[in-house]
């Protein structure tokens, strides 16, 4: 659940990329992209025991992958409003799995 602050300025878009993206997180990621004019440019699946095996798409067992998303977007405050509400979510959804460990 980690975001890497990347940015790139390629063609008047800026790109970040969001490391290790929960799974059950993608579609609510893209619907917030999209509400916010961002593009996902490209979703990778990489294995966290072979550096060597990437998917561009979703695997039949997805167990031991780590999934990595780019957004871009010409507007970089919108990549950061979404990396804001990307790190929000992620940090109250550890809050109320901390609430229900107790």
């Amino acid at each position: 659940m980690l975001v890497e602050k990347r940015c790139e300025n390629i063609e008047d878009k800026v790109f970040m990329e969001f490391h290790d993206v929960a799974k059950e997180i993608i579609p609510w990621l893209e619907g917030i992209a999209g509400e916010y004019y961002c593009k996902v440019e490209k979703k990778e699946w990489k294995s966290k025991y072979n550096h060597y095996v990437v998917y561009d798409y979703e695997p039949f067992c997805s167990e031991g992958f780590e999934i990595s998303m780019t957004l871009s977007c010409k507007c970089t405050n919108f990549l950061n409003f979404v990396r804001y509400l990307y790190e929000l979510k992620m940090h109250t959804i550890n809050y109320l799995n901390s609430c229900v460990a107790m």
